[in-house]
């Protein structure tokens, strides 16, 4: 079956545009490697964190941690309190691949991310480059996030997309089989170089 011609490009962010990552922050404040892995994977663990981004309130889920591993109180109360320290900055060959997408003026270009509504707008005041997108859908806000359908479905709805002339790009492969099943076409990002040359194949780029 041949696809749709592409009039529309949906990026991540974490992960594809931004460089995000707990162990940037937690390196500075547990100087055992084996023992931070632990901590972030049992503690703080990546299911606990898409609750803040799926609309829970950072207070709220900080209290509900501390509560389960009291032990760990100031540790867990640094990963929104001293939060900008995870962000690494921007994945320069991706910024690359988005400012020349946004020259050629061929494509609508969105963003949709599972980010906290509280602490995105830190993101927004220190990328540039967040400004570019017509428009971005953040799971904090909307109270939903990806995989669920209706996530992308608040996407296509708001800015008007037809889920198959839209390219969706994101690290998770958890998220790109969804955007599959919501008829989105895909690319499963593994580096800026990867983006690149897929990109290339498409006739995108």
């Amino acid at each position: 079956m041949t696809s749709s011609p592409i009039t529309t490009i949906v990026f991540d962010l974490g992960g594809v545009l931004i460089d995000w990552n707990p162990r940037y922050l937690y390196q500075k404040l547990i100087a055992d490697e084996q023992e931070m892995n632990h901590f972030l994977s049992t503690v703080t663990t990546p299911d606990w964190n898409e609750e803040q981004d799926a609309g829970r309130s950072i207070a709220e889920g900080t209290a509900l941690l501390v509560e389960q591993h009291p032990q760990h109180r100031e540790l867990i109360e640094h990963f929104y309190g001293r939060w900008p320290e995870m962000l690494g900055g921007p994945i320069q060959g991706t910024v690359d691949v988005l400012t020349e997408l946004r020259a050629s003026g061929r494509y609508h270009l969105y963003a949709l991310t599972n980010w906290s509504a509280e602490t995105f707008p830190v993101a927004l005041e220190q990328f540039e480059f967040l400004h570019w997108f017509e428009g971005i859908v953040v799971s904090g806000t909307e109270k939903s996030r990806k995989p669920f359908p209706d996530f992308y479905h608040t996407m296509f709805t708001r800015y008007n997309i037809e889920p198959g002339q839209a390219l969706f790009i994101d690290d998770n492969e958890r998220n790109i089989l969804a955007a599959q099943a919501v008829g989105m076409q895909t690319v499963h990002f593994q580096s800026a170089e990867q983006l690149r040359r897929e990109l290339t194949e498409r006739g995108v780029l």
